[in-house]
């Protein structure tokens, strides 16, 4: 077996197992889910009929560069959202489908890293954990930024040193962030993008939340819209991952895509025809019906933004949080260790979130994880009400 296998630690829903193993919630409730980050609002039914409709093209090999129609699709839809110069994102050379963004995430790492240069990549912490996964297994050590409420969960680049940029190979963002809903700024990207030219490196947003935001008049910024911003229509050194997954409630589609800089797409491309890994026709015509709509999009958001001011209402005199920017999670500080309020919380009102300290690691002698729990607003407004009932109820007696 390879041995780089050993250095992965259990993904954090093993440990959340782990930590509930041999405890029951209480019986006289019904279980509600808030900690795993999977859409529960229906899927587009056109989506669906298109999908049943192209059934008899499972009987065809899908190509791994995809449909050219998907990758046009893509192509207008990014051009569009992001604001980008008429022509600068191709679908043949700046677009790649694949199968969901986990899995992009991973291969993409392993295609990029340089494993004869004692390779570093720059994450942030707390973080999604594919991207330590994917730079272990790749050889790769890690360097973890924190995002705190001290530096309004951006992270310090000004802190991190000439020797850390020297060394990076691969630079992660997560825009806006999972777990704190943080959205990078235009600025911030473009900092980034110039320490990206002067030491030669790859930056990688992870943009899936990108669609899930508050108010529809400021839409968050994305990494290939910085550099257009900049004057950059080549993406040189900056790619980034989309998904149907959120935007869509699509998720099981394991739909979504890559683009930005098309030399680095090209030799992903050929990573690719070895990985194996394409998306079903039928997929890609349901994926091209889901990137060609917006309105469901916008419904989809106005049922987020319901479900968020219900929770605060009933949350407000008891628990303070602070409603995400963007994306579907509170990042919300506990007043006891993360791990006991979960296990508590779960015995006690048969309510599952996510301990913050699973999805961090310690660095600079903390883990900004600790004390902080991951809420995920992705139930059914009903649920939601009715877990922040329980979670009032369970505050009241710590």
């Amino acid at each position: 077996m390879n041995t780089d296998l050993q250095r992965l630690q259990a993904y954090p829903f093993q440990k959340l197992n782990s930590l509930t193993a041999g405890v029951s919630g209480n019986p006289e409730l019904t279980p509600i889910a808030l900690s795993i980050g999977e859409p529960q609002h229906l899927p587009p039914d056109f989506v669906l009929s298109v999908l049943k409709d192209n059934l008899n093209s499972f009987n065809r090999y899908p190509t791994t560069k995809g449909l050219p129609q998907l990758r046009d699709a893509i192509s207008q839809w990014a051009s569009r959202r992001f604001q980008l110069p008429a022509g600068s994102l191709t679908a043949d050379n700046h677009v790649l489908p694949v199968c969901g963004t986990r899995e992009a995430l991973f291969s993409f790492t392993q295609a990029v890293i340089d494993r004869n240069k004692m390779p570093l990549v720059v994450c942030p912490n707390p973080f999604y954990q594919i991207y330590e996964g994917a730079s272990l297994l790749a050889r790769a050590s890690l360097y973890f930024f924190n995002c705190t409420e001290d530096n309004s969960y951006d992270g310090d680049f000004d802190a991190i040193s000439p020797a850390v940029w020297q060394q990076c190979q691969l630079l992660f963002l997560c825009s806006p962030g999972n777990p704190t809903g943080r959205v990078i700024s235009s600025e911030t990207y473009q900092q980034l993008i110039t320490l990206a030219d002067k030491y030669d490196f790859v930056i990688v947003s992870d943009e899936c939340y990108s669609e899930l935001y508050f108010d529809e008049n400021n839409p968050p910024v994305g990494l290939l819209q910085a550099c257009a911003e900049m004057g950059r229509d080549s993406y040189r050194r900056c790619v980034v991952f989309h998904s149907l997954s959120k935007r869509s409630n699509l998720p099981g589609l394991r739909s979504g895509f890559v683009a930005g800089d098309a030399q680095l797409l090209q030799q992903y491309l050929r990573y690719r025809t070895y990985h194996g890994a394409t998306l079903p026709l039928p997929i890609q015509m349901a994926s091209i019906a889901a990137w060609q709509d917006e309105d469901h999009v916008v419904a989809n958001r106005d049922e987020y933004r319901k479900k968020f001011a219900a929770v605060d209402k009933i949350l407000a005199d008891t628990w303070q949080l602070t409603a995400p920017t963007a994306g579907f999670y509170y990042w919300a500080k506990t007043s006891i260790d993360d791990t006991v309020f979960a296990k508590k919380l779960f015995q006690q009102q048969h309510v599952s979130v996510l301990p913050g300290s699973y999805l961090s690691r310690e660095a600079a002698a903390i883990n900004p994880g600790n004390q902080h729990v991951r809420i995920a607003l992705v139930a059914q407004q009903s649920e939601c009400i009715e877990a922040a009932k329980r979670i009032v109820n369970f505050i009241q007696t710590l």
